[in-house]
């Protein structure tokens, strides 16, 4: 299946948080949060300004962000758990 994302919203594959405390005690999967960072597997094409054309977004395919812990929607794929954020649900890309 093909997905692709309308106006400015961009679909993330959440990347695999820790396992262990510094301190080393291993978190068991059920008390593990979810991680609040992924890269970036497609873009939509931007939303509609004022004038009717879309604006680009500032993010790309393959970009590494930081996005809010409960943003999102998350939806199966190809049957992989992804999240669909709009533009301004990310905070930041790491570079």
């Amino acid at each position: 299946m093909s997905f692709k994302p309308l106006q400015d919203r961009v679909l993330v594959r959440r990347l695999d948080g820790e396992l262990k405390t510094s301190g080393g005690i291993i978190i068991p999967d059920t008390a593990q949060e979810k991680p609040s960072e992924g890269k970036i597997i497609a873009t939509g094409p931007g939303a509609r300004g004022k004038d009717g054309k879309p604006q680009a977004l500032d993010v790309k395919n393959g970009d590494h962000v930081l996005f809010g812990k409960w943003s999102g929607t998350e939806v199966k794929v190809d049957g992989e758990d992804l999240v669909i954020l709009k533009e301004s649900d990310i905070m930041g890309v790491v570079s």
